[in-house]
């Protein structure tokens, strides 16, 4: 993948509402309208962008969602991730995402 923006924020983590709700941290909504003015064209299904997510010693492939009702853009943390890096709900932690 070749990355063209970089993306640094501190955010919490949080969980979907419901049994099993994936983990998440929402990119602010001035990064999220900075992305989508210049990246929505790129965009595939439910405004999806592929990405490379870091936080901690920890990066991976990964994708940001966007969000309609918060307008902003979504990073899942899955279950290996927040594992290596010790990872809780309302933890504010330092993400770079590189898009």
């Amino acid at each position: 993948m070749i990355v063209k923006l970089k993306y640094e924020f501190t955010a919490n983590v949080w969980q979907h509402s419901g049994v099993g709700g994936w983990f998440f941290v929402s990119l602010s909504k001035e990064i999220s309208q900075e992305i989508r003015s210049q990246l929505k064209w790129q965009e595939e299904g439910w405004g999806r962008l592929k990405a490379i997510a870091q936080i901690g010693n920890t990066n991976w492939e990964t994708a940001i969602w966007y969000d309609t009702k918060s307008d902003s853009y979504l990073l899942p943390l899955k279950a290996a991730i927040r594992k290596i890096e010790s990872l809780v709900i309302n933890q504010e932690i330092d993400v770079i995402v590189w898009l």
